[in-house]
């Protein structure tokens, strides 16, 4: 199924419910910190595997134990339904 753009409206509504992110430059944007670059790596290799299986990739910096993510949908050129579930996704392992 092709991911769908959301309205700005859609957008806020559902922020509301996506714990932790909010909007940067157009995009879902998050930090994480973890205990050390072992578990932040480990993190992002789990949320590499589960993006793979969506054909949706984050992008994303580490340094040391913060992990910073930002998602958008560039075949929609803004924020998709992909996004969302990617970020309580994203939530979910770094939890």
């Amino acid at each position: 199924m092709p991911a769908k753009k959301l309205s700005d409206a859609e957008v806020q509504e559902r922020l509301k419910k996506a714990t932790g992110w909010s909007l940067a430059n157009g995009k879902l944007h998050r930090e994480f910190q973890c205990k050390d670059f072992v578990a932040a790596f480990g993190n992002m290799t789990r949320v590499a595997l589960v993006a793979e299986s969506m054909n949706h990739h984050p992008e994303w910096c580490n340094v040391w134990n913060k992990v910073v993510i930002d998602l958008n949908t560039h075949s929609v050129k803004g924020i998709s339904d992909y996004d969302f579930t990617l970020a309580e996704k994203i939530n979910d392992i770094f939890a």
